[in-house]
């Protein structure tokens, strides 16, 4: 069997395509034992691994990787397997994927051992963001170096489609200076053509070289159906009936404005109690299919209910909408595009009283090329964030732009 997992493993490395790198990759290193990458299904965890693999290790045969969820580790332990390749053939370094799938044993407790076991060993595993890595039983936190990786960004995209490479943008240097941006991102070639398929189609990586539009939203209905009912029924122990309200919990948040939601109602449409509505809206957070979004605010009142709550993301949004036969809300998707952008490059969003949305001491009011700036006139450090506009002005600054953070 190990035999057949090396196998699998050469002609997983063999095959993946090296031409394209998502954000994360540059700074990705092996400088401590313990390495984790976390992300929802479908951001391209596997590949950035394997692409490692490929351009450092491949050719001195140091590493060996193989998937957690492999029939093999239904009956063997994680511990002995990683044993037997150091003792028998050296191997220091193991890439470990969907680690949340490992059934055998406790998997964090094997990674625990393993670390303070083999000194030598460097041990790189992925898994999905349900994993509750930081408060874990065996508290992995002061082990392992973490890396989350996002779906792809605006940036990212346009770079693929025309061959740029154009560098990220930090949030500050961004907003002070947004007029500096006209020459460099309003002269991209057809950018609003490419801003608005990336809306639609540009988030999962797996689906850039994907033609076909339909096959495209069944993908990823596919890691919508594999995260409820497979990350989140093992991680979360949940029976396939309480499951079920997951998937209309979806449906339900992808069809209305995203300020509308009312937990206590949301409960009673589901037939079940207010706490147990508010923890599956976890579980949908924590697993990167939904974005929760509080109020600006300080103390105890920071544990107020939620303020707005979305789709993670805009492609996911149109996914289930077109699944639905629903059209999409336009307000909807510029807010969740310009959240999306902003929290995956690793800025905090909560809603605003004076305009929309609050960033540090920022505060954006998120519209339509015709907004109007008299909800925001009176503040210092207010900016209208307008979509349809391809420059920006003095208040003014364009959408897409924040696309280009990461």
């Amino acid at each position: 069997m190990i035999a057949l997992l090396k196998e699998a493993a050469e002609r997983l490395i063999n095959t993946v395509q090296t031409d394209t790198y998502r954000y994360l990759y540059p700074h990705f290193n092996l400088n401590t034992p313990l390495t984790g990458i976390i992300g929802p299904r479908g951001v391209g965890k596997t590949t950035l691994m394997l692409q490692y693999i490929k351009n450092h290790l491949y050719h001195t045969r140091e590493a060996f990787y193989f998937s957690a969820d492999h029939m093999y580790f239904n009956t063997h332990s994680i511990l002995n397997f990683v044993n037997k390749l150091f003792q028998e053939e050296g191997i220091e370094i193991f890439f470990i994927d969907e680690i949340h799938k490992y059934k055998f044993g406790d998997w964090s407790q094997e990674l625990k051992n393993i670390y303070d076991s083999f000194p030598s060993i460097k041990v790189v595993f992925s898994g999905s963001s349900s994993l509750d890595l930081v408060h874990g039983s065996y508290d992995l936190s002061r082990r392992a170096k973490m890396y989350k990786l996002h779906g792809m960004s605006l940036r990212e995209y346009v770079n693929f489609k025309a061959n740029l490479a154009i560098e990220p943008i930090s949030f500050d240097f961004l907003v002070e200076n947004h007029q500096t941006h006209n020459k460099t991102l309003a002269s991209i070639p057809r950018i609003m053509g490419y801003f608005k398929e990336y809306l639609l189609h540009g988030y999962y990586p797996f689906l850039v070289d994907e033609k076909d539009r339909l096959t495209q939203f069944e993908k990823i209905s596919q890691i919508v159906e594999k995260t409820i009912f497979e990350d989140i029924a093992q991680f979360y122990s949940l029976r396939t009936n309480y499951l079920f309200h997951l998937n209309k919990i979806l449906n339900f948040l992808s069809t209305i404005p995203p300020g509308q939601i009312n937990i206590h109602n949301l409960a009673r449409n589901l037939s079940i109690d207010d706490k147990t509505a508010f923890h599956y809206l976890t579980m949908l957070n924590n697993t990167g299919l939904i974005r929760i979004i509080y109020p600006n605010a300080h103390g105890n009142q920071m544990l107020r209910k939620p303020e707005k709550i979305f789709i993670n993301n805009t492609t996911l949004l149109a996914a289930i909408n077109n699944l639905l036969g629903k059209s999409i809300e336009q307000g909807t998707l510029r807010e969740l595009f310009f959240i999306q952008s902003l929290e995956n490059a690793n800025l905090t969003v909560s809603c605003s009283k004076e305009g929309d949305y609050q960033v540090g001491k920022y505060t954006f009011e998120v519209g339509g090329k015709n907004k109007k700036t008299e909800q925001i006139k009176n503040l210092f450090d207010a900016f209208l964030v307008k979509d349809d506009t391809l420059i920006s002005s003095k208040n003014d600054i364009p959408l897409y732009f924040f696309g280009f953070l990461y």
